[in-house]
């Protein structure tokens, strides 16, 4: 461990027990709903009383759990059915749970009714994910966004019309709740390059139906930037005689050449390989591309949400992996907070890039796996360690190294339950849960959130 960090750890130990989540920075007037303010050079949020808030959630708490890859059965539903017989009656159980522990936030995938809960005086605020460009995807596309990486065509006049039905649907009834903090608008888009395909957003355009608005939007874009088509051919490494002929021709992608990745000597390569200027030119049309379909993205989703529900703030797409430059630069431009999820032991070289936008910060999903909890863990993001005591370390550290950023405004553990050891719809089958299939609480794990929440707004202070 570094000597900053143990540094940040001796200041925790040094913090007492906060009595409430309050931070001790002077409050002002109630405004009725969550809102972002700035206070002594560190970004907070602001609760309907006026005080300020850090969100400390938990994604995916849900009655029924993860079902069994590809079967009805649900085995962290099977207990819940039959310990609590209700939802109702598991939700006042977890509820209690859950603030018992230092949480104060229901995050993404999460059961819709904690808001009207009262334990001793606290409510649990919750940040609902829409998935509008999911389901964009899903009805017209004739895809799947999160597991296949298919970005919505967001050029598509249709694509707004949809994404204004389903906040209609989702955002008008709940407008005037005041405890939802925020809206998601997706989870984990694919921006560019991931686990989930090598292929560039252009590229990926580039590779749908020729009557599709999207890809008609990618061609124009590269004949706006290329005199002719010559021009455009010597830089991707391609071989078209006309315009007409890459309108005609499917998929388009650039040559192996200007499509492999920089080398730690980049800066060198730019000035003396002719490879390297191409690969240069290549990566700007790529993000000149991704600027638009950004720009689009974000003010599409933030106009309609903002229609249908005024009060409430817009915290964007919980990116995965960091995107280029302009699309946190147009994500900064339309959302109140930017949303990424960060899987790791350190979030804070990941959180200084978002920090460069000037936006609150709030991690959607992290959390730490263990060897001890007899399941597989051979499929899920994240940390696997030894035991859980393991666990629980490394979410302290994990905490305090994201809150001694001034612009962090909030952390969400995933998940709640574990996952089935047969493995979720997508494989995952792993200990993410702060309790088992059975719903018996990891102890050690839990007892350190406790600790940990109840000094978290103090040391964000500080």
């Amino acid at each position: 461990m570094d000597s900053r960090s143990k540094l940040l750890l001796a200041l925790l130990a040094a913090i007492p027990l906060a009595a409430s989540g309050a931070s001790p920075a002077q409050t002002s007037a109630p405004r009725g709903f969550f809102r972002t303010e700035k206070r002594q050079g560190r970004w907070w949020l602001i609760d309907p009383d006026g005080k300020p808030f850090l969100s400390k959630g938990v994604a995916s708490v849900s009655y029924s759990g993860d079902r069994i890859r590809d079967t009805a059965r649900a085995p962290y539903g099977e207990t819940t059915r039959a310990r609590y017989g209700t939802p109702e009656a598991w939700r006042s159980a977890t509820a209690e749970r859950l603030v018992r522990w230092g949480f104060n936030t229901i995050g993404a995938w999460s059961d819709e009714g904690f808001t009207t809960i009262d334990v001793d005086g606290k409510h649990l605020a919750c940040t609902p994910i829409l998935n509008l460009g999911a389901k964009y995807v899903s009805a017209r596309m004739n895809g799947q966004a999160w597991r296949k990486g298919i970005f919505p065509d967001v050029f598509d006049p249709e694509f707004a019309v949809l994404v204004r039905q389903v906040a209609g649907v989702k955002c008008s009834p709940r407008k005037d709740d005041p405890w939802l903090i925020g809206w998601f608008t997706d989870n984990e888009l694919r921006w560019g390059p991931d686990w989930r395909g090598d292929d560039k957003l252009l590229e990926q355009f580039l590779g749908l139906p020729e009557s599709a608005p999207g890809r008609r939007a990618a061609v124009a874009l590269l004949r706006a930037r290329y005199a002719d088509v010559a021009k455009f051919d010597d830089v991707w490494g391609t071989r078209f005689s006309s315009w007409e002929e890459l309108e005609a021709a499917g998929a388009v992608t650039g040559s192996v050449a200007v499509r492999r990745k920089y080398l730690q000597n980049a800066a060198a390569q730019k000035k003396t390989s002719s490879v390297d200027r191409r690969r240069v030119a290549f990566a700007a049309d790529c993000d000149a591309f991704l600027a638009r379909v950004a720009e689009l993205y974000f003010q599409i989703t933030e106009d309609a949400v903002r229609e249908a529900d005024p009060n409430h703030m817009v915290f964007g797409c919980r990116f995965a992996t960091l995107p280029s430059p302009p699309v946190i630069a147009a994500a900064s431009k339309h959302v109140a907070v930017v949303s990424f999820n960060a899987y790791g032991k350190d979030p804070r070289w990941v959180i200084g890039q978002y920090s460069a936008f000037g936006k609150p910060l709030l991690i959607g999903e992290f959390s730490f796996r263990s060897r001890d909890s007899g399941l597989p863990n051979k499929k899920g993001a994240g940390p696997l360690v030894a035991t859980q005591v393991d666990r629980a370390i490394g979410f302290e550290q994990y905490v305090f190294f994201a809150l001694d950023q001034p612009d962090v405004v909030g952390y969400h553990w995933f998940q709640y339950a574990d996952e089935p050891r047969e493995g979720r719809p997508d494989g995952e089958d792993s200990n993410y849960g702060l309790v088992t299939v059975k719903d018996e609480p990891y102890e050690a794990l839990t007892r350190k959130m406790a600790l940990v929440n109840a000094k978290a707004d103090e040391f964000h202070a500080r």
